[in-house]
């Protein structure tokens, strides 16, 4: 058990180092290419920080664990909103920029209510899967739609001396990512040796253990962006990461380990990544008409509240 925990913690430590430089790396070549901060935060950020729970739940399923793997997923979209959103606006309030209840917030609802739809026969197949990526192909292409013409940037760019930058910046994420891929596979082996050890469920260990874990990248990118003034990046963050786990991450397990998933996904964990999500929707149009325009910092409260509460009813469950 001690092994365990031990390679569970130096997983999570690596995970968050690695995701880190492969974020900031990223996003630096981003910069350069002088693309539009909304879209970069949905995009590229949001890939970034999506990173870990792709690889973990690609390893997981590979690891005949497909539960720590759905798990994962859902747990981490409760996450993004509940604990990273609530705990990014404890910083400062965030404005919300013009277009986002008119683009972002209908496409992750979309894709939210598309995956309880897949999801509510109990049974994650490998249609499901190709659906989910063909939904992602969509979204992404309506996302980057009227944005700047990336090739067109891409080509002033490497016409200037910057481009050798370029390639470092590039090199050091591909050394970020290698790091990822295997600290993520010592974290799922130190989880399932635990959950093993505990009689704990594989679900459980991936909603909340790999799921926290998986969201550091998350919240160490949207803390940091609204303390440096770029709140289009965090909430872009937030919701272009629920789009990548539901359409990118989720048919991993669909497409490798096919099969019946725990009912308590569609009866418990589903419908809070849904409500979490509409209630972030109503936030956001709500408060887009207020006289600040911004989502006010004691909104973190009650998210936070939200997280704690799910958090208590999953580890009271019957599933541990």
């Amino acid at each position: 058990m001690l092994l365990f925990s031990i390679a569970l913690i130096a997983g999570l430590i690596l995970l968050v180092v690695s995701s880190d430089k492969f974020i900031e790396n990223s996003a630096l070549v981003a910069e350069k290419l002088n693309v539009n901060p909304m879209v970069i935060g949905i995009t590229l950020v949001a890939l970034g920080t999506s990173a870990p729970e792709m690889v973990v739940s690609a390893i997981a399923a590979f690891d005949n664990a497909p539960e720590i793997a759905i798990g994962n997923v859902l747990g981490s979209n409760i996450a993004n909103i509940a604990l990273v959103l609530g705990v990014t606006l404890l910083f400062s309030a965030i404005p919300i920029a013009k277009g986002l209840s008119t683009k972002e917030v209908p496409l992750v609802l979309a894709v939210t209510l598309l995956t309880g739809f897949l999801l509510y026969d109990q049974h994650l197949t490998i249609l499901d899967g190709v659906i989910l990526i063909i939904t992602f192909i969509i979204v992404l292409t309506i996302l980057l739609r009227g944005s700047k013409d990336l090739e067109d940037t891409l080509e002033e760019a490497l016409s200037e001396d910057e481009n050798i930058s370029i390639v470092k910046s590039l090199i050091t994420a591909f050394i970020g990512l290698i790091v990822l891929i295997g600290s993520s596979k010592l974290l799922v082996w130190g989880a399932i040796g635990i959950a093993t050890g505990l009689g704990v469920s594989e679900l459980i260990i991936g909603l909340t253990i790999v799921a926290i874990g998986t969201s550091l990248p998350e919240l160490a990118a949207s803390v940091s962006s609204v303390r440096k003034g770029h709140h289009d990046i965090a909430i872009g963050n937030i919701l272009g990461s629920n789009i990548f786990n539901l359409a990118t991450v989720l048919p991993l397990p669909a497409l490798i380990a096919p099969g019946l998933i725990d009912a308590n996904i569609v009866s418990r964990d589903y419908p809070w990544v849904l409500g979490l999500t509409i209630a972030l929707a109503f936030m956001i149009y709500l408060f887009k008409k207020s006289k600040n325009g911004s989502i006010p910092k004691w909104i973190g409260l009650l998210l936070l509240a939200s997280y704690a509460i799910y958090l208590f009813i999953i580890s009271t469950s019957s599933s541990v």
